[in-house]
């Protein structure tokens, strides 16, 4: 996509993936890992939830900012890493459904921002329902031992 060497993206984005504890806490599962594109699965859970048992806006933000980021990780080279910096969501319907599929997909790749597209999906009895779209912009980090993959 860039021309750079990324290396053994898929691997690195599981292990980094692995070390999230946000994720983890929310029982989020990383179910696709492609060049530019990344998928992260989420069940239902009431402990997520606003006050009408919406899945909540932070949540799904926190799941379409992590989707976009990783797929950002995968258009970067083995030794450098990534901050989001900006991010917008746009909440389209509420988050009903018994599973939820965030996608994050890069749009321009850069060496230094990268800007990526999220879309969140309800999935439950019929087809799969847009919930929520994300644009994010993302800073390549460079020499820094303190942000690593």
């Amino acid at each position: 996509m860039n021309g750079r060497d990324v290396g053994d993206f898929r691997e690195r984005v599981r292990r980094s993936f692995g070390r999230q504890g946000a994720m983890g806490m929310l029982g989020a599962e990383l179910t696709s890992v492609e060049q530019a594109m990344v998928e992260i699965e989420l069940p239902f859970d009431p402990k997520l939830t606003q006050q009408h048992g919406f899945l909540h806006a932070g949540v799904i933000s926190a799941a379409l900012d992590t989707a976009c980021t990783y797929a950002a990780y995968t258009v970067i080279e083995p030794d450098v890493s990534i901050l989001t910096i900006e991010f917008k969501v746009n909440l389209m319907s509420p988050g009903r459904g018994e599973r939820f599929l965030f996608r994050g997909e890069i749009t321009k790749p850069g060496s230094t921002i990268i800007v990526a597209d999220g879309r969140g999906y309800a999935i439950g009895d019929g087809p799969a329902k847009l919930i929520a779209s994300m644009t994010g912009t993302i800073m390549v980090i460079r020499g820094r031992e303190d942000v690593t993959g």
